[in-house]
């Protein structure tokens, strides 16, 4: 996919990529070693540093997601942002994958300095920082999973439930194993994304019930119809399905699908009268001025449907309910170090 393309079908995504190298870019400028950068350069230039975000500067939650540590750390979570975003990105719209992405990113931190916190408190850690997307990345991940799960489609192509799964497995993996590697910020990360794409999925599925009702009730009516017109002209012992492959009125289903127009049969066409007899004009034992009215199936297309407000507007009541989790669990912490402060002065 050219960058044009991109940028037409997933415009945060581009922008993401963008600032993700536009940083990385500017910190080569000013000197910052592109592949073993210090740790003085990673904290002027917004890591998640334990404990000033969870002090006066709240803003590492979110600015940490577009640094990286390294030249290789920078093209593996770009190459993931890629994969990963021009999929999510329409699946799920614009606005709605870049508030994934960023409330999957600071709830990862969160978990990352909560996780050490602990492990100051208990003497088993210590203060240390954190950068990257990957967390923001885990919870678009996280995710495609619940869409797979409730076969939410992009243009028309399911995805495959079994690939992302062992994809995430790998990360999870590879974050225990290698040392070094924010785990706790991939599993933050996960867990917020599953959270908000639940209420997107439920929707979605909600949306394709009603739908799929729409469209019965639709194809009633067409049955209907053409049953009606056979026996406004005395046939009303013949199929509607025969008639609807024998006569020009083709199943509503088929029309909806390939977008195929049809047209009335032509009397006079050799292959449309090849069964008549010669000497009665009959076929079939029916008489030619019983032929039936063709019937258009696009007059009986459903309109398409649309969920309520409360339910469209479901998806951004849990990330609003986030948000204040979030904020809740940054200023729990925020006052145990403060005590802890305290009781050291």
């Amino acid at each position: 996919m050219t960058i044009q393309q991109l940028l037409k079908t997933a415009p945060v995504t581009t922008l993401l990529l963008a600032s993700f190298i536009g940083l990385f870019v500017m910190q080569l400028v000013t000197g910052v070693d592109a592949n073993n950068p210090s740790t003085e350069a990673l904290v002027k230039w917004g890591a998640n540093a334990l404990p000033l975000t969870m002090m006066d500067d709240p803003w590492r939650l979110a600015s940490s997601a577009f640094l990286h540590i390294g030249l290789m750390h920078l093209l593996f979570n770009g190459f993931a942002m890629y994969f990963f975003g021009q999929i999510a990105e329409p699946m799920f719209g614009s606005a709605k994958f870049l508030a994934l992405f960023l409330l999957a990113a600071i709830g990862g931190n969160l978990l990352n300095n909560y996780v050490t916190w602990h492990s100051i408190l208990d003497g088993t850690g210590q203060p240390g920082l954190s950068a990257g997307a990957s967390g923001g990345i885990m919870g678009i991940g996280a995710a495609l999973l619940i869409a797979a799960l409730f076969k939410i489609s992009v243009n028309g192509m399911m995805l495959n439930l079994k690939s992302l799964i062992i994809i995430m497995a790998i990360n999870l993996v590879y974050g225990f194993a290698v040392p070094g590697i924010d785990n706790a910020g991939h599993i933050g990360g996960a867990i917020t994304g599953l959270l908000i794409a639940l209420p997107i999925a439920l929707v979605y599925r909600k949306r394709e019930l009603a739908q799929q009702a729409a469209m019965a009730q639709a194809q009633q009516a067409y049955q209907n119809a053409v049953q009606a017109s056979y026996a406004s002209n005395h046939q009303p012992s013949y199929q509607t399905s025969l008639h609807d492959n024998q006569r020009g009125n083709p199943p509503l289903t088929n029309i909806f699908a390939d977008n195929n127009i049809q047209t009335p049969v032509d009397l006079n066409n050799t292959a449309d009268t090849a069964d008549f007899d010669q000497s009665g004009g009959y076929i079939n034992n029916y008489p030619i001025n019983n032929y039936p009215t063709y019937i258009d199936p696009k007059k009986f297309a459903p309109e398409p449907v649309n969920v309520s407000l409360i339910w469209r507007l479901l998806p951004w009541l849990v990330m609003l309910v986030i948000v204040i989790g979030f904020l809740w669990w940054w200023q729990d912490i925020h006052q145990q170090i403060l005590q802890v402060l305290k009781a050291i002065e």
